[in-house]
């Protein structure tokens, strides 16, 4: 995503920071990001993929009021149950550290679950058939409504992700 919108000279469109482990301290560090960019009058659109499709779509319920989109990618449904099985020291997928996750981080993902999606129309979901860890059947059904790529094959890295960019910005109202 960094690089297409650098290549569309967008790039100062894109924030991508390195969440905390801490459900409730990454929430809090994007939702400062939103409340400011809405200062300014920035319509921000939110993109998350797995865990970052969860916090997404609880930062859109959270931040309703002010239309904000959310754009997710093979998302988490119910991150405190596929989670709660990695209690324990864990290595970072970007960097490789070792980092603790524990169950007060599952109890905080669970307060974060959001019970149901209002106004559908602000999400655009895309999963692939054959993602190896999350069912995306139990997606689509969860984000009935909304705007949905379903792409045949595919894995939870989700494969056609260049193919689906264009899309993507569209519905993000960026015009290339």
């Amino acid at each position: 995503m960094q690089a297409h919108l650098s290549r569309l000279g967008l790039a100062e469109r894109f924030w991508c920071p390195q969440l905390p482990v801490d459900p409730k301290a990454a929430i809090e560090l994007v939702a400062e990001r939103i409340g400011t960019l809405n200062s300014t009058g920035i319509a921000p659109v939110l993109v998350g993929s797995s865990l970052g499709g969860y916090y997404a779509t609880h930062l859109a319920e959270r931040f309703a009021s002010v239309a904000l989109k959310a754009v997710l990618l093979n998302p988490a449904i119910v991150a405190h149950r596929s989670l709660a099985d990695y209690v324990g020291i864990q290595t970072s997928y970007h960097g490789g550290e070792p980092f603790e996750f524990t169950a007060a981080h599952v109890e905080a993902l669970r307060a974060l679950e959001v019970g149901a999606i209002t106004r559908p129309e602000r999400y655009l979901l895309v999963v692939e058939t054959g993602d190896e860890l999350l069912d995306y059947r139990v997606a689509i059904k969860r984000y009935l409504g909304a705007n949905m790529i379903v792409v045949a094959g595919g894995d939870h890295a989700l494969q056609s992700f260049p193919r689906q960019l264009g899309a993507i910005l569209e519905f993000a109202g960026i015009s290339t």
